[in-house]
């Protein structure tokens, strides 16, 4: 089965993803609302901005132009950015599915949430993806669903986006070895990684965690090393966990800040 994003005339035959619209995010396969009811206007900016001053097109004189006028030309973009992503989405996944790659790579297409759409195209080589790449989205939350379908991970890239917390259910992953979460809004220690006997790896770098479950930590059998640069670590921890432990822990000085992007 191929991801398909339809090519009509106009905005209006297009399917979206979850990537960001005004409004809320709509899922894989359904047309935005706001397409159909720009796609004449589309059509209308298209022919005068190719035309040029002349044909009342492109202006360098942008500024005398009508509000409402820049209003419908700045969403028009929008919607050409935002078909643009679509697309990326569906390329990626149908080259995972054809290729017969163990990895899926999302990574900076805009997504707010992982796209439903996408089990049903993936059904039949779930067990083959062991590398998902989600990096540089702007994910708040993984389903339990997403974590049962892709049991059979090695690897799990979720570095920059507004991630606070994991489902219970990343518990199935007893195959993952390395986790990244940096760079995104976790407030308490995942401590659901903490079960996982396969894990060697955890970086959660720059996010907002005062406190680790070092006794847990210690106890796992495979982690090699834990990344909690610039993180606001409470003065126990620093103290306890290097007696404690046998892997590496990656902290920052006291009241470090990480530097700007």
């Amino acid at each position: 089965m191929r991801l398909t994003t339809s090519s009509g005339p106009g905005p209006g035959s297009d399917e979206v993803t979850g990537v960001d619209l005004p409004g809320k995010p709509v899922g894989l396969g359904c047309p935005h609302p706001l397409m159909g009811r720009w796609a004449t206007l589309k059509v209308k900016l298209d022919v005068a901005w190719a035309l040029g001053p002349e044909g009342g097109g492109a202006d360098p004189l942008v500024s005398s132009r009508p509000a409402w006028w820049l209003a419908a030309r700045h969403l028009v973009c929008m919607l050409k950015k935002m078909g643009e992503a679509v697309a990326r989405v569906a390329r990626k996944v149908n080259e995972t599915v054809e290729s017969g790659s163990d990895t899926l790579d999302l990574a900076e297409c805009k997504l707010v949430s992982f796209p439903i759409g996408i089990y049903k195209v993936l059904r039949n080589v779930t067990d083959q993806i062991h590398l998902i790449t989600l990096a540089n989205n702007e994910l708040k939350s993984l389903t339990s669903k997403f974590m049962t379908t892709f049991c059979q991970l090695r690897e799990l890239r979720l570095e920059g986006n507004f991630l606070h917390r994991l489902p219970n259910e990343v518990s199935t992953l007893q195959h993952l070895k390395a986790i990244d979460l940096s760079r995104n809004q976790f407030h308490d220690f995942p401590e659901q990684l903490t079960t996982l006997p396969a894990l060697e790896t955890i970086n959660l770098e720059e996010n907002e965690i005062v406190d680790v479950p070092v006794e847990k930590l210690a106890a796992m059998p495979a982690l090699r090393s834990i990344n909690l640069r610039f993180n606001p670590l409470n003065a126990e921890v620093r103290v306890i966990a290097p007696p404690l432990i046998k892997f590496d822990m990656l902290m920052s000085p006291e009241g470090a800040r990480a530097p700007p992007p």
